[in-house]
Formats: structure tokens, sequence, C-alpha cells
């Protein structure tokens, strides 16, 4: 079931992200940010309602502190997309949100099987060969610092979701989205761009609500049932679905070492699977 549910956050964070880039190239990010997390935080509100749960106030704390790393990591994500190519920046934020809660899962005790370590081992060759793309424009290069930014902000989002108890339910879920909405607030106060939605393309973002709280539910229940450090991991596979829609929707090209991390993404989750 960890495998599973993870590979199902996987999937939506893929989906989720490919829209928000094509919705960040038309409308501001931070608008795009706002009215896509804002719209998480309803769907996950409302699938609070009803499964039931019994959170404590460790488990609302960390879903908060979840939240605020999930608003720093998709500013960046999506001012990265709107920016640079989608091949780029969604993979290599993908690598810091492996790297962190795997790190951070190690250090406090989990002991994954040793095919499950291979699987983890594949998993960042894997990540690191599909974010490897050639591309010499001056004006995409803020892309890799964006994205570094990005793995960051959703690195801590892992960490702190995995720190939810089992019986929890989903209120601390929603409280996370909640508060990513409020970090994406005030991180663009700070930095002086205009948050509120105008534009009409930002609210087609609102499209990405059940896609957010679809990816991180999964996430949250993979937890459940499986390691931090290896869930993590295949959840962090969600720039293959992004660079495959990448592919065949805006006909971007797929280099030969990006299908040779697909094929290495495939490896990991199968490998991760028989631990």
């Amino acid at each position: 079931m960890a495998i599973v549910f993870s590979l199902i956050s996987a999937l939506a964070y893929g989906i989720s992200d490919f829209l928000g880039g094509i919705f960040a190239k038309k409308a501001s990010p931070w608008q795009v940010a706002v009215v896509g997390q804002t719209s998480s935080a309803f769907f996950s509100l409302i699938a609070a309602l009803f499964i039931s749960g019994s959170p404590t106030g460790r488990d609302v704390a960390f879903g908060a502190l979840a939240g605020l790393g999930g608003g720093f990591g998709v500013v960046f994500l999506y001012r990265g997309l709107a920016t640079a190519r989608m091949g780029v920046v969604a993979p290599l934020s993908a690598i810091g949100t492996a790297l962190l809660p795997v790190a951070v899962g190690l250090g406090t005790g989990d002991r994954p099987s040793k095919l499950a370590v291979l699987g983890i081992v594949c998993a960042f060759p894997a990540i690191a060969l599909i974010s490897r793309v050639v591309d010499d424009n001056p004006s995409h290069r803020g892309g890799v610092i964006d994205g570094i930014l990005a793995g960051v902000g959703f690195g801590a989002l892992f960490v702190f979701l995995g720190q939810v108890g089992d019986d929890a339910g989903l209120y601390p879920l929603a409280a996370s989205q909640v508060t990513s909405v409020f970090a994406i607030i005030v991180l663009a106060t700070i930095l002086r761009q205009g948050w509120l939605p105008r534009d009409r393309g930002s609210w087609k973002a609102v499209t990405m609500g059940p896609l957010g709280a679809t990816a991180q539910g999964a996430f949250l229940y993979a937890t459940h049932h499986g390691l931090l450090s290896v869930v993590s991991v295949i959840s962090s596979l969600y720039p293959a679905s992004t660079v495959l829609l990448a592919a065949v929707l805006l006909r971007e090209k797929i280099h030969g070492w990006q299908g040779v991390g697909l094929v290495f993404a495939v490896i990991a989750v199968a490998f991760v699977a028989a631990g």
C-alpha cells in the first residue's frame, strides 16, 4: 500500500506541476500559487469532514509546519516553471525533495531492506538524468535556483507530514494547505510581488485543487504504511510525469539520457516494491 499511495502521490504532483507551469506562463506565478493552494485547502477540508480521525495538537502543528515548507516550495517551483523549461525546473526540485526526507528518515531510525536501499540508490540517478537538460539560454538559468529552492521547501513538507500520527485523519493535511496559503502571501509581500488574483488566467489554477489535495493526502497515507526514506523517494519521481506531459503536449524533446533516467525510475520503483 505504501508503494501504491506513493505512486498516486507522484502522479498527482506531476500533473499538478504541469498545469501550474502552464498557468504560470500566462499569469503571475504568485497568483497561481495562491489560487491553487487555496483550492487544495478547500478540498482537503471537505475530505477531512468525511474521514474520521483523532488529531493531536502535535499532529496539527506538524501539518502547519509542512504547509510552510509547501508554500515556500510551490512559489519557487511555479516561478521557475514560468521562466524556464519544465524539463529542468521540476526534476531539479525533486532532487531536494527526495534528499532531505531520506536523510531525516535514515537519521531517525529507518532501516529499509537491501532491495529497497537499491531502489533508493537507483532513484537518485533517475532524477538526475531526467533533469539533465542542455539549455544555454541565459534567461532560463534562474530556473535552476528556483528548482533548488523548491526542492528544499518540498523536502521540508515531506519531512513534517511524515511526523503526523496514523490516527490523525486529514485535519493536519488541511492545516498544511491553509498554512501554505499564508506562507505564499507573506513571502510575496516580503518580495513585493502581487499575490491577489486579478488575472482571469490565474483562476484556472482552481482546477489544481483536487490534484494538490490528492498528492499530499496520498503521501500522508503512504508514510503510515511505509518508511519515510522509502515513500519520499517514490513520491519524488513526480517529474517523470511532468516531463512526459511536456513532451507530448508541449513537444519538449526528451533527450537520450532522460529516457535512461525514466528507465532507472521504473527500476527504482520495482526494487522498492520488491523490498
